[in-house]
Order: structure tokens, then C-alpha cells, then sequence
């Protein structure tokens, strides 16, 4: 792969507070990010990873150039995984308020967010999928104003007992779903020629 655009990562995203999690994760791996502000094409599916193929397949067509998309979920056990895939529309509905009622009297917190990055090349033969996972647990009542979607109510089983909300973004980048998988990502596109 030639790098026309120097080693660059394009993240099409709409939401600014994804792309400074990767801006900052890509930058240890000295890959600059930049930002498409656009809505990729996001289908309703039970796999992250078929929404962010249809994703990844729109943007490239829409732009071409070579992106990188992601997609999370939360996947709360007692609740049979649910929200999952459609957290984006939960919390845009229910919200974390409507995801603590749901757990109201519940013994077992268990819960766990998965992202998928895709990237592909603009002609879109082929896409990488990167998987990263935290495990964790929901809290009683959200706690924390950092970060977006349920971080007030996620706490990482490797943290020290706070929610992601109460992190600063270099706190929770080292053990979050999404550093995780854009990690994978970097790792392998540092490798690219």
C-alpha cells in the first residue's frame, strides 16, 4: 500500500468524541488522524461487524480515500446482551437513566462494551475488521461528566472502581474497547509499505 497522504488514518465520523480517543491512541503509533465529518451509512443488524462493513463500504464510496469506521456496544449480561449492537439508538431513547431502571434490584452488573473498526481501501475489496473488549460492570447511578454514551455508568473491571465518565480520556484510553481495537489497527497498518 503507497501512503499518498502520508501515514494518515481517516476516521469518518460524526461524533467528535470518538475521533479524539483515536486521535490520541493513533498518535503513539505516530499515525496522524483526521477526521471525516459525515454519517456513514449505519444499518440496524444484530453484528457490530456487519454494521461496520455497510459503514465502511458507504464512506468509501462517498469519499474515496481509505477510512477507517468504528462501531460499540454495550453488552449487559442479565439483560442477554442487550443493548448491544443497537446502543447508539438506546441511548439516543432510553438514555442511561432508562438502562438503570432496567437494572434496578439487580444483583448481577456484569457487563461488557466490544468495538469493531473497519477500514478499507476506496475501491472497498477488502476490509479489516479490529475487535478490542473491556469487561466491566454496570454502576448504580451514573457518576462522572467525561466522555459520551454510557461511560457515566461503565465501570472497566481493570479500572480502579470508576465509571468511565469519571476518567480523563489518557485514563480510560488505556484499557477501552475502542483503544483497544484502534490499537489492532495501528499495529497493523504501521506495518503496511
Amino acid at each position: 500500500m503507497n501512503f499518498p497522504y502520508g501515514r494518515v488514518a481517516f476516521f469518518v465520523t460524526s461524533n467528535i468524541h470518538k475521533f479524539q480517543e483515536a486521535k490520541r491512541v493513533l498518535a503513539e503509533y505516530d499515525i496522524a488522524a483526521a477526521m471525516i465529518k459525515m454519517s456513514a451509512l449505519e444499518i440496524q443488524d444484530d453484528s457490530l461487524e456487519n454494521i461496520a462493513k455497510a459503514s465502511v463500504l458507504d464512506a468509501v464510496k462517498k469519499c474515496n480515500l481509505p477510512v477507517i469506521v468504528e462501531d460499540a456496544g454495550l453488552f449487559i449480561k442479565v439483560l442477554n446482551g442487550f443493548p448491544g449492537p443497537y446502543s447508539s439508538y438506546v441511548n439516543r431513547t432510553l438514555g442511561v437513566e432508562g438502562i438503570l431502571k432496567l437494572m434496578r434490584d439487580v444483583e448481577d452488573r456484569s457487563a461488557y462494551f466490544l468495538s469493531v473498526v473497519a477500514f478499507s481501501n476506496p475501491d472497498g475489496k477488502e476490509i479489516k475488521f479490529f475487535h478490542g473488549k473491556v469487561e466491566g460492570r454496570i454502576a448504580y447511578e451514573a457518576r462522572g461528566e467525561s466522555g459520551f454514551g454510557f461511560d457515566p455508568v461503565f465501570i472497566p473491571a481493570e479500572g480502579d472502581g470508576r465509571t468511565f465518565a469519571e476518567m480523563s480520556t489518557e485514563e480510560k484510553n488505556r484499557f477501552s474497547h475502542r483503544a483497544r481495537a484502534l490499537r489492532k489497527f495501528a499495529e497493523w497498518y504501521k506495518k503496511l509499505g
